[in-house]
């Protein structure tokens, strides 16, 4: 790494797990409306797809994974941490095309809950746990209604997710961590390539494309860079928690760019989610984090 990428590393490093969710939250709704501009020329998978290709690309020319990256027991642990992330985009990317938003969310974020709930050691943390699931489905404003096959593309997308976080703890300790994304993604790249079927129109747009691959670096690369330093510090229930900020980050999002003022129960689910977060109890391992950057 060059000494502006490491200054910014150590910049991050510093920064408050909390704030750093926040961030990455910014970045992928971004990225969500950038891809909200494919839906019309490329079929749900097909975007998925492409964000992956994207976040491929930029992780590459970044990081450059040197040969160790691709070989054994690293190379099997990324390529699983790379296909379960890219199927959890693909599901979730399914799921909203026959399913609301808020309902899609909250169905999606089972995944965490059960991740945190099986973390949970205290009552203190059962109640953060309350707070945090409360507000969240106040948040999304669920409607248990519509496609049958959308809620089960949502909580197939929710399974993927309490992978990613269990494989990306792991992948976090292991050392590797941005290195191992770039080589995951590679390989799922590859491995789901049979997606790349629904993308035609896009190759033939400079637009499309260049949308395509934007979405990669806001939705994919951004944010799951981000997950990584706060995976070194903290266990991954606590980091199921902090994943609630992210439909707070969304609606303040909303409220912010689009002018779209929150109801009285989304306010509510809003102050719950925070309580949650506030309220759960400190992780053991954080004391014993690295004081250095992911590699």
């Amino acid at each position: 790494m060059g000494s502006g990428t490491r200054s910014i590393a150590r910049l991050l490093q510093r920064l408050p797990a909390p704030l750093l969710f926040i961030i990455g939250g910014l970045s992928m709704y971004l990225g969500a409306a950038a891809a909200t501009w494919l839906f019309e020329a490329v079929n749900p998978a097909g975007v998925a797809w492409l964000r992956q290709l994207g976040a491929a690309v930029f992780l590459l020319a970044w990081r450059r994974p040197k040969r160790i990256a691709w070989r054994g027991r690293a190379l099997l642990l990324a390529t699983a941490f790379g296909v379960v992330t890219a199927g959890m985009n693909v599901l979730f990317y399914e799921a909203i095309a026959r399913l609301p938003l808020g309902t899609a969310v909250a169905l999606e974020f089972v995944g965490p809950v059960f991740v945190a709930a099986i973390g949970s050691r205290t009552a203190r943390d059962v109640v953060a746990l309350l707070f945090v699931v409360g507000g969240v489905v106040l948040i999304a404003d669920v409607q248990l209604s519509g496609s049958a096959l959308g809620v089960f593309f949502a909580l197939a997308a929710a399974a993927a997710w309490a992978g990613y976080i269990l494989l990306g703890k792991r992948v976090a300790n292991a050392g590797n961590g941005v290195d191992s994304l770039a080589v995951g993604f590679v390989m799922a790249t590859l491995l789901l390539s049979p997606l790349a079927l629904g993308t035609g129109e896009a190759w033939g747009s400079a637009r499309l494309l260049v949308l395509g691959l934007g979405v990669g670096l806001l939705s994919t690369v951004v944010p799951y860079v981000l997950d990584q330093i706060v995976l070194r510090r903290v266990g991954q229930a606590k980091f199921a928690i902090l994943l609630a900020l992210l439909p707070v980050t969304a609606t303040a999002t909303g409220l912010v760019v689009l002018g779209q003022v929150p109801s009285v129960a989304e306010a509510i689910g809003i102050l719950a989610v925070v309580a949650g977060v506030a309220l759960r109890s400190p992780d053991e391992r954080a004391s014993n984090r690295s004081a250095e950057p992911p590699s």
